[in-house]
């Protein structure tokens, strides 16, 4: 079920009603309640994978039960790798199996060899990369002493399931998410009026933003050798954007979604694009897979303790790993390399720390020196995106080849898409760059003190209404419902 579909609009105020008029006094019915809603939300795409969560979630609630009453480290460790074998597996079963049969063949014949690999026909199911993850990290924290498992199985399965952020995030882990199912839950006036509030920024950027952007997208990259190299500038610049809205926007959705029904969401985006630096970016953009490599991969690695040449090491493990993770291609991974690429310089530096605080924090304008850099991050940000949209690397190459040709210089023409698409969509961007700038302090930016202003509150939600009413593209599915 997409949030900007109409089954949704219609699924969220049914739950909504029976969550706090139905269920209100009764925590276990609450939980109940948004179990068998988060599967019904699963099961609109596809029931039949309903069963994979349903058997990943078990294994890892039995696993964490396993765990808690057995001090033997040869059997917790056991138990630990039942866990990752069973998450891992699935995961490479459906998401990864073609893409190492297919590279196994191709480097048998280049020995000189012949090979006709077996193919698995499997569609990918929606969200396993995000649900997996956010399996993984609680049998994990169990495993480090770090977390206490939990015998409710009710409020287990509802965590992992939860609707607003199963499909593509935020990864929550269950030290912040799991403990919420256990308290009960009040109905909050103005909790659920932020909730509303960012539900409309996130169906804004996503059906606004997005949704126009990727027409302009789709048409140049699917003809790019027909254009010139300030069309493929265009066509780079409004991707960029599409990813941002398209990504950013859902996890706006699930974040107010999640509050209204009581929740608590970590933030999963922080205005990337005003960041100063790449390890800055990475800071502010998919925070909580950001965070998980961090913890999970990065830091039992040896993070940037140890000699140079491990640290360097590490870097490249977690940028490729990230990349492999988004999808079962080459431009993934090289897309992950070049991050890493781009990130060593500031490591080894030791300045890939030096911007933690918020770009003009205390001004209405950046300075000079800030601007430069938030502009070459965006380049080098937007270089990057080049390979994460294209098909193959070929294609990657070639784009960035005419990119450097002298025709970067012409007049761009954009011919099929129209001037004034590209031009209400600039303006949508400039737009929503605009309000996310003055409002950057906030969690959302079109959010404002209600205590003292509930009309101005209720008169910006309506004007981003009109904008989505007015403006907004035919449905389409969010990029990160195939990874």
């Amino acid at each position: 079920m997409l949030f900007n579909s109409l089954e949704f609009s219609l699924f969220l105020p049914i739950v909504f009603l029976l969550y706090w008029f139905v269920t209100k006094h009764h925590l276990k019915a609450q939980n109940t309640l948004l179990l068998i809603a988060s599967y019904v939300f699963y099961g609109w795409w596809d029931w039949r994978f309903l069963s994979l969560i349903i058997f990943s979630t078990s294994v890892d609630y039995l696993v964490g039960i396993g765990l808690s009453k057995t001090e033997d480290s040869k059997k917790r460790k056991g138990l630990l790798w039942i866990s990752i074998f069973v998450n891992l597996g699935l995961l490479g079963i459906f998401k990864y199996y073609n893409f190492f049969a297919e590279n196994f063949a191709d480097a048998f014949t280049f020995l000189g060899g012949s090979i006709d690999p077996a193919r698995l026909d499997l569609i990918l199911p929606v969200g396993i990369s995000f649900y997996t993850f956010q399996t993984l990290s609680y049998t994990i924290d169990i495993y480090r002493n770090k977390l206490h498992p939990t015998e409710d199985m009710l409020a287990f399965f509802a965590y992992v399931s939860f609707f607003p952020q199963l499909v593509a995030g935020p990864i929550e882990r269950a030290t912040n998410l799991l403990p919420q199912f256990f308290r009960q839950r009040q109905f909050n006036y103005q909790n659920a009026l932020r909730g509303v509030t960012q539900i409309i920024w996130g169906l804004f950027k996503k059906m606004v933003i997005a949704d126009n952007c990727a027409f302009i997208v789709n048409q140049i990259f699917s003809d790019y050798s027909n254009y010139s190299g300030s069309t493929l500038v265009l066509g780079a610049i409004f991707f960029a954007f599409q990813i941002y809205g398209d990504f950013s926007g859902y996890s706006d959705i699930a974040i107010g979604t999640g509050r209204l029904f009581g929740f608590e969401l970590k933030t999963n985006f922080s205005y990337p694009y005003f960041s100063r630096d790449i390890a800055e970016f990475w800071r502010r953009w998919h925070i909580s897979l950001s965070t998980w490599f961090r913890d999970y991969l990065y830091i039992p690695l040896g993070g940037s303790n140890g000699p140079t040449r491990k640290t360097i090491r590490n870097i490249f493990i977690i940028f490729l790993v990230s990349g492999f993770w988004h999808g079962a291609n080459w431009t993934y991974i090289f897309w992950g390399g070049l991050n890493a690429i781009y990130f060593l310089p500031l490591l080894l530096s030791k300045k890939n720390r030096q911007h933690l605080d918020l770009v003009a924090e205390d001004r209405w304008f950046p300075n000079f020196k800030e601007i430069l850099g938030m502009l070459s991050t965006f380049l080098l940000v937007s270089i990057g995106w080049l390979f994460f949209r294209a098909e193959n690397l070929t294609e990657a190459f070639d784009y960035f080849s005419i990119i450097c040709s002298a025709s970067i210089f012409e007049k761009p023409y954009a011919f099929g898409i129209g001037i004034e698409k590209i031009g209400i969509t600039g303006a949508a961007i400039f737009l929503m760059v605009g309000i996310e700038w003055l409002g950057r302090r906030k969690d959302c930016p079109i959010w404002v003190d209600t205590k003292r202003s509930l009309p101005m509150q209720w008169l910006i939600c309506y004007f981003v209404c009109m904008m989505i009413f007015l403006f907004g593209a035919p449905q389409q599915d969010f990029i990160y419902f195939q990874f």
